[in-house]
């Protein structure tokens, strides 16, 4: 990957759009290994109004979501069977762990890595991440339809 890649891009390969769409950019990309991604969290998100009223913070299924949505990108430039039409689906989760909160004006850095690859199931794991601190990880499991 010679850049970053954008929004623009990432919306591409993603069916999901506002409120829902959880990655700003990709950072790193590797096909068949590896994805880097990146969301600024900010107090305008819509789950801040009620995810706690006083105190600010992620939902963490929304972390979780996030680091999925970064494994989409990945499966769709790295699996054959993939393309911008892909739907991706949940199958498992396995090992989900949140160690930190996170808050407004964080940037999470979302690092996922294919575990195994078997026809339409891929196995991710994934590490989300503000300023190198690990604040949530998780096992995914999903399959593709499209």
């Amino acid at each position: 990957m010679d850049k970053p890649l954008d929004i623009r891009v990432i919306m591409k390969h993603l069916p999901h759009r506002y409120p829902f769409l959880l990655v700003d950019r990709i950072l790193e990309l590797v096909p068949d290994q590896k994805v880097t991604a990146l969301k600024n969290v900010t107090i305008n998100e819509p789950f801040f109004q009620g995810h706690f009223p006083g105190t600010p913070i992620m939902p963490g299924v929304l972390i979780v979501e996030a680091l999925a949505q970064a494994g989409g990108v990945l499966a769709v430039q790295t699996l054959q069977e993939c393309n911008e039409g892909t739907l991706m689906y949940f199958m498992g989760l396995d090992q989900v762990k949140f160690r930190k909160p996170v808050f407004p004006g964080d940037q999470l850095i979302l690092e996922v890595q294919i575990v195994k690859k078997r026809g339409k199931v891929i196995k991710l794991s994934g590490t989300a991440k503000v300023e190198n601190q690990v604040v949530a990880e998780a096992q995914l499991m999903a399959t593709f339809e499209g």
